[in-house]
């Protein structure tokens, strides 16, 4: 995997590639929220050897900073297109966990006729229909919750509370610990993660997938309402899901043979 670089109006973005045919297929793996690249390691281990990789450090997260908080979920998609254009990938099927899921339904919704494949990987469906006007307005003000709650607290949540497995809950500390000293920085990228997330959810745009797809939740996920959101994900849109035992929030570090058996199987299809 090679890094790069993709310039923005609000900053530099990081990636990793290794783009064997740029005509065939490419998995892009978008992780989720204050979580970067490392995310998916035991992904692109089992993958980059057959198919074309893309994986990214979203705006402001990890090597993408510094970072102006200045952009919207659609941007993140329109520089997501930018760095498929820069890499002249013709078949993109995106891999996103949580946050990641939902800049590929954004995606979905500028460049329906490009996307290939989509998988949501613990997260849930971007329409307004499915979450209440009190839940965007506790998305929009998540800032200062972060900031407030003590460091080692935060630390042992957010590494503890994603992953049920002792690889996946060393990892999301190891990547936390990024942001070890600087606590400010780690609440503003929580914080407007969520902001963007409840505005692009109040544009009410359709996102629909139009393309291969398939949905993966861990049966331990417990962050937010995962669950109940990917129930009624399945239900309203018939996108196919996969319920992964002994796995929470961050499913392909729980069960990364389980999740890349999946993978491999979508993109059998496209």
């Amino acid at each position: 995997m090679t890094e790069k670089t993709y310039k923005t109006r609000s900053g530099i973005i990081h990636y990793w590639s290794n783009i064997i045919d740029p005509d065939s297929v490419t998995l892009a793996f978008l992780p989720g929220l204050t979580a970067d690249h490392r995310l998916f390691n035991r992904q692109i281990k089992y993958f980059k050897s057959r198919y074309n990789i893309l994986v990214w450090d979203a705006p402001a997260h990890g090597a993408s900073w510094p970072f102006t908080f200045d952009f919207d979920l659609m941007d993140k998609a329109e520089w997501l297109n930018g760095i498929f254009d820069q890499e002249k990938t013709a078949k993109p099927v995106i891999i996103g966990q949580s946050m990641g899921g939902y800049v590929g339904q954004a995606y979905a919704e500028l460049y329906p006729d490009r996307l290939k494949g989509f998988i949501a990987i613990d997260s849930a469906p971007l329409q307004r229909k499915y979450v209440t006007a009190i839940e965007i307005r506790l998305l929009k003000r998540m800032e200062p919750v972060y900031y407030y709650y003590p460091w080692k607290s935060l630390l042992k949540s957010g590494s503890n509370g994603v992953a049920v497995s002792i690889y996946g809950r060393k990892l999301m500390r190891r990547i936390m610990m990024t942001y070890d000293g600087d606590k400010k920085r780690y609440s503003q990228i929580a914080g407007h993660g969520f902001r963007i997330l409840a505005q692009a959810m109040e544009k009410d745009l359709p996102y629909e997938i139009k393309c291969p797809a398939l949905l993966i939740c861990g049966k331990q996920d417990h962050a937010g309402s995962c669950i109940r959101y990917n129930k009624k994900w399945h239900k309203n849109t018939g996108i196919p899901i996969k319920w992964i035992q002994g796995a929470g929030h961050n499913s392909n570090t729980d069960r990364p043979e389980i999740v890349n058996r999946l993978i491999e199987n979508l993109v059998k299809q496209i």
